[in-house]
């Protein structure tokens, strides 16, 4: 199958799901099927709403783009006359997390094998079948399991920083990449408008702040005043009446009044001053800076737990409001998976 032809039957399947998008009402076969399985995965998984689906659903319908995905894969010079197959463990943290990693293996002529988590296990085999419906040559190219992955000659995992250990050990004498804890910042510098702050927000919240790309802690200056980030906040407030959220909400703020810790509470949201990055549900670490040099040396220095840092400083990498909105050359943990499935 030629590169053409790979390319071509993604961007047929990312124009189904942008018609879905724009009108997920239709009585088409394919707008009924996935209305159910998006209803199925919220039952599996309550994070999963559905319009958090349909957020990750538009996200790829617009980065399978025929255009985007041409320019993408021209930088890379390769002819895959030995395709491989390739294992990818994924994670299941927020919907479709693991489709790039899907769509990296495939799109270089890879034959994929997939094991799934148990809290994602519904919306890609049904996004594959689609694929192979496009393109049928893709049906001896993907394989699902439950069990032990059969044979493979690479691998893509994504764990905990304690899998991370155990995968390192299991995968030793096989080409890799494992991917660990990250989290993303933000850096404030005191003078952001409302528009600002009110996207920074969704970067905090979307999928309940679940994704590695979610902003989990704030840099902030010296004499930061709140008042104006909790304003723009105020238009997230029906978080809260998500269960699971509420509850994660109010166990952490439970524990830190018990502690004696001290809060900034919006009654949704906790502020927390921490050094950590990676902060519970329902709670967001701060951190005070005063020199701009000193911030980016321990940035620096914490790269290995960041996975992108936001704002609109010289050394950030997103703009306000789009850290869940990567494009397909922003890598998990800054590994290119292309030109590791090549090399």
């Amino acid at each position: 199958m030629k590169l053409d032809t790979r390319i071509d039957a993604f961007s047929k399947l990312g124009l189904l799901l942008q018609k879905y998008i724009d009108s997920p009402n239709t009585d088409s076969n394919f707008s009924q099927k996935l209305t159910n399985v998006i209803r199925k995965a919220e039952l599996q998984n309550a994070w999963f709403t559905p319009i958090h689906v349909k957020n990750a659903i538009s996200a790829w319908a617009d980065a399978l783009k025929k255009e985007k995905l041409t320019n993408w894969l021209s930088t890379y010079s390769h002819s895959n006359d030995n395709p491989q197959r390739t294992a990818v463990i994924m994670a299941g943290n927020i919907p479709l997390v693991g489709f790039h990693d899907f769509l990296s293996v495939l799109i270089i002529g890879d034959y994929f094998v997939g094991k799934l988590s148990s809290n994602d296990n519904l919306l890609l085999p049904f996004l594959a079948e689609e694929l192979i419906d496009i393109e049928p040559k893709f049906s001896n190219r993907i394989e699902f399991t439950k069990d032990r992955l059969p044979q493979f000659d690479k691998v893509i995992a994504t764990g905990s920083n304690n899998t991370a250990r155990y995968f390192e050990y299991y995968f030793k004498d096989k080409p890799h990449i494992i991917r660990k804890n990250r989290n993303s910042v933000a850096v404030l510098e005191g003078n952001e408008s409302k528009e600002q702050l009110k996207a920074l927000g969704e970067d905090i919240f979307q999928y309940f702040g679940l994704g590695c790309r979610n902003v989990s802690k704030l840099f902030v200056p010296k004499g930061y005043d709140f008042d104006a980030f909790f304003e723009a906040m105020y238009a997230y407030r029906d978080v809260i009446n998500h269960h699971k959220y509420a509850n994660n909400y109010d166990y952490n703020k439970a524990v830190y009044l018990m502690s004696s810790v001290k809060l900034l509470d919006n009654a949704f949201l906790l502020l927390k001053e921490d050094l950590n990055f990676s902060s519970p549900i329902g709670t967001l670490f701060y951190e005070y800076y005063s020199d701009e040099e000193q911030l980016k040396s321990r940035l620096n220095q914490e790269q290995e737990h960041i996975q992108c840092i936001v704002g609109t400083h010289k050394f950030c990498e997103v703009d306000y409001g789009k850290a869940q909105h990567p494009t397909l050359t922003d890598y998990a943990d800054g590994v290119d998976t292309i030109e590791f499935l090549i090399s």
